[in-house]
């Protein structure tokens, strides 16, 4: 017997995510009585809209989603074992979908064979049942079968599948199989490689994925504050974790010294449609510690802090921890005080001696500043919130560049998502993911993001070739393409690629005023690794 023990980070995200469903909501489930079978939250599966959700929100994921149509928890045990580099290579993919859609006739040459494999239309996805083949079909004993699969999740490496060629082909032609049908039962038995998925983990990953996917659907809100508290995991930033909650109609606030714990919380009051909003929590903060954000959060438990003097004396964290508050915009929500007052007020701090009767816990009102200082650009602020947070609740960069994109020619990502199919057109946006797998022959698929959606982009190794540092190095892309249009499923094929990542490093020059509130399309937040240069604060 083998047993696979998984420290996935999707389990630690669905405990706290049921912790705060009953703790908030007084619904208390497990893993095991998640209501099943729910019948939107495959809806919400087939539009692919899984970001955040346990395996089925890759690239790969989502572009097979539309197609196979999930509809039952099978289905997604199916799911989450084709899309991978074996069935893939033995070419199980295709003829999987077109039997699910009926275009081509399940064939089972006898009915042991029908036995084995009907629940995959004939086509054998799991080790188990490439096992049961092997038994069935070539007569292999039980402990031949054995050595089969330990073979296949070699082969690539020492070669053993190849020594049960002649025997499992011999072997069928015995038992009545035509040679076509043996040398594609080899074919594909040879093409899972080390990637070929026994059942029983597929369908232990299929749970997670339903669980997840459920918990998405049903309450979007305690979704999130548990993807946030459970980080670093999955495709996704935090920011286009924000970005995609908001579009579920979660409300977001912002890091408070006066309401933000170290996690992530629910607060209320509940909204007729069941929501809480959700408040990021310090942890999100670069640099902070725990053990201060603690100290914070137990100093003004017996009430809220007045002032950025205040907080300094009763929760006797030092400046630098109060600096990293400042930069995060964290006074603003509560104490009205920009980024730079905050820090003003900090740097006051710095030069005075410790309070004589501090411990009397005597505060006083924060001064007005000494000079007027000047509001920082809008921009600034959102380069200054992704640069300390990782993500910004303001507007989304890319809306700070849209008129000098439009005199390129470059179009909105909503825009080239419903253009017909075929059209050529030029997108540009922040690259989210980048992901070359082994199984495409070299083709990269990338992701990008403007603020009011997504693209896909399909990127043929030859121009990959030619463009690769700026497609690895770049953080703003503008890629020309033609539109593939296939149901549900939307991508760009790259025809030419260019680095804009020096126009993105202008954005904390601008302020909306300057480019126009109402050219805005969205405002959104997205992830970016090191995109622009640090702003001077003072």
């Amino acid at each position: 017997m083998k047993v696979d023990i998984l420290a996935l980070g999707m389990l630690t995200c669905m405990k706290k995510g049921l912790d705060l469903l009953g703790e908030h909501k007084g619904q208390h489930f497990t893993l095991q009585t998640i209501p099943a079978e729910d019948p939107r939250t495959y809806a919400m599966i087939r539009k692919a809209d899984t970001i955040g959700v346990f395996q089925i929100e890759s690239r790969a994921q989502m572009s097979m989603l539309p197609r196979l149509k999930p509809r039952m928890f099978y289905d997604l045990v199916i799911e989450v074992a084709i899309v991978r580099p074996g069935p893939i290579q033995g070419d199980m993919v295709h003829p999987y979908l077109r039997r699910r859609e009926g275009i081509e006739p399940e064939n089972y040459p006898t009915p042991e064979l029908e036995a084995v494999l009907k629940k995959t239309l004939g086509i054998p996805l799991f080790q188990e049942q490439a096992m049961q083949v092997a038994m069935i079909c070539a007569g292999f004993t039980a402990a031949e079968a054995d050595q089969l699969r330990r073979a296949m999740a070699t082969f690539k490496n020492t070669g053993t599948v190849s020594q049960f060629q002649t025997r499992l082909i011999e072997g069928m032609r015995a038992n009545g199989y035509d040679e076509d049908f043996a040398e594609r039962i080899y074919q594909q038995l040879e093409g899972f490689g080390s990637y070929g998925f026994p059942e029983s983990h597929a369908a232990s990953f299929a749970i997670l994925a339903y669980s997840s996917s459920w918990m998405k659907c049903t309450h979007p809100d305690v979704f999130l504050a548990s993807l946030l508290n459970s980080q670093p995991m999955g495709f996704y930033a935090p920011a286009q974790l924000v970005r995609d909650a908001r579009e579920h109609g979660v409300e977001i606030r912002p890091v408070c010294v006066n309401a933000s714990r170290w996690d992530s919380t629910l607060e209320g009051p509940e909204r007729p449609d069941g929501m809480f909003a959700v408040r990021l929590g310090m942890s999100l903060i670069k640099g902070l510690a725990n053990d201060d954000a603690a100290r914070i959060v137990a100093a003004r438990a017996s009430r809220p802090f007045a002032s950025v003097d205040d907080l300094w004396r009763r929760a006797g964290v030092k400046a630098a921890a109060l600096t990293h508050l400042a930069e995060a915009d964290a006074f603003r929500p509560s104490l009205g005080l920009a980024r730079r007052e905050a820090l003003w007020a900090i740097r006051a701090l710095r030069d005075e001696p410790l309070p004589l009767f501090a411990a009397a816990q005597i505060t006083r009102e924060a001064e007005e500043p000494d000079v007027l200082l000047q509001p920082m650009r809008d921009g600034a602020e959102v380069v200054r919130d992704y640069n300390r947070l990782g993500l910004s609740l303001r507007d989304h960069p890319l809306t700070f560049l849209r008129e000098d994109l439009r005199t390129r020619d470059i179009i909105t990502c909503r825009h080239a998502l419903n253009a017909k199919d075929g059209k050529r057109l030029t997108v540009a946006g922040l690259v989210l993911v980048r992901q070359r797998p082994g199984s495409a022959e070299g083709v990269v698929f990338m992701t990008l993001e403007d603020e009011t959606a997504n693209m896909n982009v399909i990127i043929w190794p030859d121009l990959f070739d030619a463009n690769r540092r700026v497609v690895l190095g770049g953080q703003m892309l503008a890629v020309m393409g033609m539109l593939q249009k296939e149901g549900d499923v939307v991508h760009l094929v790259a025809k030419e690629i260019t680095d804009l990542s020096g126009l993105l490093a202008d954005v904390g020059n601008r302020s909306l005023h300057e480019v126009g509130t109402a050219q805005q399309e969205a405002r959104s937040e997205s992830p970016i690794r090191k995109f622009l240069n640090n702003t001077s604060l003072l």
